[in-house]
């Protein structure tokens, strides 16, 4: 009687969605997303790929700061050069092939990142921090005060990228409908890799990293390349999401590696939640939105202008109200559920007693 009275009292009465049925929401979100561009505008249907596009880089960034520590204000070197790569590459009398352009572009991101990362990587906490900014505002001014990349105007990208098969054409970037499908494959590319890479031991080396550096050093553990390993492939997808946004502007300027765009993905992954893939996403979501929201001008009028005050009181509104970010609502709803079953659970065990 008493063992089975202390098995009841332990065991919670879990609800049908408790984590273990966690693939689910991805997968309805999934279908979801590839079913939006029958029902959706034109202008909706770009601002999802815009979306879309954020939520990887937001993922990649992910991989630094909420799975190994590193907090970079440098991430939109590799987004920005990524974008500029992809420009300068392309052919100007027909549209260039993807398979060309799109590794082309990560490589050029991933090898810029071995060398932030190999110099960065050395130093710690806020001087880590200023030297990711000092390499991303150093790539930022060499596309901005030199004819590289057309100055500070930028370039534009007229023949957007594409994929042919002898004379047929399998995907072209031009068309709304493929871009928005290879962006949504990327996402979903990405967010698979990172999960794989958090359950692999090469994740758990870098979560440990996140918790006591030292603790791993000590363990046997060649922190320096595990970190480095983590931040160029963070900068590879971060290339990813850069080829994907200059594709779908058609024009590429030095904004995009400058650090207004650096906070803003780290304001997402903060809003999201850090430490979860899905707060990563669920935050590059809310950020985007919000900041439609903010600036249109049939809803705010003349104070549209003035988006960053708004967007940034709402920052700080979740921020104090939700520390654990956005997916931290899910937990709390999970937790009160949990609660309640080990509370009946407590009831029963006293009854039987």
């Amino acid at each position: 009687m008493g063992t089975s009275t202390t098995i009841v009292a332990t065991t919670p009465v879990l609800p049908a969605d408790t984590p273990r049925f966690g693939w689910l929401a991805p997968l309805a979100f999934l279908i979801i997303l590839a079913a939006l561009p029958m029902f959706l505008s034109s202008y909706f249907q770009d601002l999802a790929v815009k979306i879309i596009i954020y939520a990887i880089f937001a993922l990649s960034l992910e991989l630094l700061v909420g799975t190994t520590g590193l907090v970079s204000l440098g991430h939109a070197a590799f987004f920005g050069i990524a974008a500029y790569v992809t420009g300068l590459a392309s052919p100007e009398t027909e549209a260039g092939s993807i398979l060309i352009l799109l590794p082309l572009a990560m490589l050029a991101a991933g090898a810029y990142a071995l060398i932030v990362g190999a110099l960065s990587l050395r130093t710690k906490g806020v001087y880590f921090i200023m030297v990711t900014l000092a390499f991303a505002q150093m790539a930022y001014y060499v596309f901005h005060d030199t004819g590289i990349g057309g100055g500070s105007d930028g370039m534009y990208i007229t023949l957007r990228p594409a994929l042919t098969l002898g004379s047929t054409t399998l995907i072209d970037l031009d068309n709304s409908r493929h871009l928005y499908f290879t962006a949504l494959g990327a996402l979903v590319f990405t967010f698979a890799l990172l999960a794989l890479v958090q359950r692999s031991r090469f994740g758990h080396a870098l979560a440990g990293i996140r918790i006591n550096e030292q603790r791993m050093r000590a363990a046997g553990f060649q922190t320096y390349w595990y970190k480095l390993a983590a931040f160029v492939l963070a900068g590879t997808l971060a290339g990813l999401a850069g080829f994907l946004m200059g594709t779908k502007n058609g024009v590429v300027n030095p904004e995009m590696l400058s650090w207004h765009e650096s906070g803003a993905v780290l304001l997402m992954i903060i809003l999201g939640g850090l430490g979860s893939l899905r707060g990563a996403v669920i935050g590059a979501i809310a950020f985007v939105l919000l900041k439609e929201f903010y600036s249109s001008e049939a809803i705010f009028g003349e104070f549209a202008a003035r988006w960053q005050l708004t967007l940034g009181l709402t920052m700080i509104f979740f921020v104090a109200l939700l520390p654990k970010g956005l997916i931290g609502l899910a937990s709390l709803r999970f937790g009160k559920r949990a609660g309640k079953g080990r509370m009946s659970g407590s009831i029963q065990a006293g009854a039987e007693k």
